[in-house]
């Protein structure tokens, strides 16, 4: 029989709050796209999004989502790898304000999309999206300003303003995907 010394503590095998941290943040990055997949798969078998089964009739602003979503999707997945394979550290602080950016602005915006992007009347979504867009643009600002404008390098810059960039082009077709086009959205 072992002594109770010679097991491990259950301290060492749980993982530490920096791979939470990381691991929260990686997650938060890839839930937009992969939500956005799955929400279109369960409204193309409403009658009224029956042009999502062909994606010749898919309208502009659907390929600028997908183009730009996933461009700056693999920009947030290689700025994560980038910080592991530099080794580079990032504070509490840093991971809270790119986690509240991302979860906090990201999913609630995210969520108000998709509201928007089923709904009859979608304009009564507008001003919700924009509160919480400007939220979630104040967040970033504060994530890059505070933390990242001294720090990165020119490399990780560029990740962090193809993912930006992404990111905002996706959104402004989504809004005229959404808010300006009439008979597409299931109006």
């Amino acid at each position: 029989m072992a002594n109770a010394s010679s097991r491990p503590s259950p301290l060492l095998n749980r993982p530490s709050l920096k791979r939470v941290r990381d691991a929260a943040n990686l997650l938060a990055s890839l839930a937009p796209g992969v939500l956005f997949v799955m929400a279109l798969l369960v409204v193309s078998q409403q009658t009224r999004f029956s042009w999502l089964a062909e994606p010749r009739h898919y309208p502009w602003e659907f390929w600028v989502v997908g183009l730009a979503g996933t461009t700056a999707t693999a920009a947030g997945v290689a700025d994560w790898r980038y910080h592991r394979v530099a080794r580079l550290r990032v504070g509490p602080r840093e991971h809270l304000a790119e986690f509240l950016a991302l979860a906090g602005g990201g999913l609630p915006l995210f969520l108000l999309m998709c509201a928007a992007s089923v709904a009859h009347r979608p304009l009564m979504y507008l001003l919700p999206v924009l509160v919480v867009l400007i939220g979630t643009v104040a967040l970033i600002c504060y994530d890059e300003f505070v933390f990242h404008r001294r720090r990165c390098d020119r490399w990780e810059a560029l990740l962090h303003r193809t993912l930006l960039a992404g990111h905002a082009a996706a959104f402004l077709a989504w809004a005229h995907f959404c808010f300006v086009r009439e008979n597409l959205h299931g109006g």
